[in-house]
């Protein structure tokens, strides 16, 4: 992108200074010439307004004629066709001369060299076509300075739109002074806000469904039982047989939710935690030092967590945007080996978070301040596809503590093969 932008002003700069450059050095070329020759006629009229009234040039002041004669150039007086005087040193061959008839018969021509004339025409050429070379140059730089203003912005927009295609919900706060480009983010931003909030709803959709079918079919099993008890030999039979459908009913709703999460666990891989906890700390380190505050990273090399980056990126990234928003102090984000799984911490040296508030922190729309409220929501259900866990381990001062599933040789993941025909 930054390269067609450079070689296409690169070129229009080229053609306009070939366009223009080579007609106006043609022109001052010959501007030259005709300034010289306008100058030699000038000085003819100021000799033939010294010699008014000196017939057959008699008595004429030689000096006074000199000092009208450009320098290496000639004056030749001429009366019927006859050389009467000549003044000055010889111009040297293929003179530039200019003629003015004097008098009945006679005539006055003023001389210079020609060479005089061809240096002069020279300077202004290569004046000229410097000052082509120099718009070149200058259109260079002002096309690599476009390029990369426009070219920076878009590879900007481009990312953050393939992050937003790969799960990263976060908002860019980050603008370019480019109307367009600016207007293209913000509509980011509200599709990333929008898009969080609709997967949100999803999660919670399944959640709710899957806890009301398990409820209902609990309770159906129960009735079941006690009709699987029943003194009448065919009604026992006929609650076997429909306990047993209501535990198949149970097993396949069992696989149906394994197969969404792990459908929406296909992008995990193994990634390195502190590698990836350090990419968001500097991503936030900008944010927390405009706020006077700083992040510090303890995470210890060798741990490995099979996530999806863009998921973890997400999730840390939201805890920290809530340590910047509703804490205070340092901002600490750290990582340690568990029994069963990886932990991640972040914590800061704020007031914490209030009482009431501790039972629905991880609600969507709960919030200390005004604010959205759908960070840490959407944190947790991020960190919940992946099949971690996102919990307030201490609310005073606030820690966070996100559990995930470290790389194992049992927990492989392994490419999905699309089923024959049965």
């Amino acid at each position: 992108m930054r390269r067609r932008i450079l070689q296409s002003t690169l070129l229009v700069v080229a053609i306009t200074a070939l366009v223009l450059g080579g007609p106006l050095a043609i022109t001052t070329w010959r501007l030259v010439e005709d300034f010289t020759r306008a100058d030699l006629i000038s000085r003819l009229d100021q000799v033939a307004s010294s010699l008014d009234g000196t017939p057959a040039f008699e008595g004429i002041d030689d000096g006074a004629l000199e000092l009208a004669i450009p320098a290496g150039g000639q004056l030749v007086l001429e009366s019927n066709d006859r050389i009467v005087r000549v003044l000055g040193v010889d111009p040297g061959p293929d003179p530039v001369s200019e003629r003015l008839a004097f008098g009945p018969g006679g005539a006055i021509t003023m001389s210079s060299p020609r060479s005089v004339m061809r240096a002069e025409q020279i300077q202004v050429t290569v004046v000229v076509l410097l000052l082509a070379v120099a718009s070149v140059v200058v259109g260079g730089i002002v096309a690599n300075l476009t390029a990369r203003r426009l070219a920076e912005p878009l590879r900007d927009v481009a990312d953050r739109a393939a992050r937003l295609g790969a799960g990263d919900f976060r908002r860019a706060p980050a603008r370019h002074d480019i109307p367009e480009l600016d207007r293209v983010s913000d509509v980011l931003d509200t599709s990333a806000a929008a898009l969080a909030e609709l997967v949100q709803r999803e999660r919670t959709l399944v959640g709710d469904v899957s806890h009301q079918l398990r409820s209902r079919l609990t309770a159906l099993q129960l009735r079941l039982d006690e009709l699987a008890s029943h003194p009448d030999p065919s009604a026992r039979e006929e609650a076997t047989a429909a306990l047993e459908q209501t535990e198949r009913l149970g097993a396949v709703l069992d696989e149906l939710l394994e197969a969404a999460r792990a459908a929406r666990a296909a992008g995990a891989e193994p990634v390195d935690l502190r590698a990836g906890v350090q990419a968001v700390a500097d991503e936030w380190r900008p944010a927390l030092k405009a706020a006077g505050r700083s992040v510090k990273v303890r995470v210890p090399e060798g741990l490995t967590a099979r996530v999806t980056p863009a998921r973890l990126r997400e999730a840390v990234g939201a805890l920290v945007d809530n340590a910047l928003r509703h804490g205070a102090g340092t901002v600490t984000v750290s990582a340690r080996a568990g029994e069963s799984s990886l932990v991640v911490e972040v914590s800061d040296h704020g007031a914490g978070v209030p009482d009431e508030l501790v039972p629905h922190i991880f609600e969507r729309g709960v919030s200390g301040r005004s604010s959205t409220g759908l960070g840490l929501a959407l944190a947790r259900a991020l960190v919940e596809a992946d099949g971690g866990r996102l919990e307030l381990s201490r609310p005073r001062p606030a820690v966070f503590t996100i559990f995930l599933p470290a790389v194992r040789p049992n927990n492989a993941v392994v490419p999905l093969r699309p089923s024959g025909p049965r």
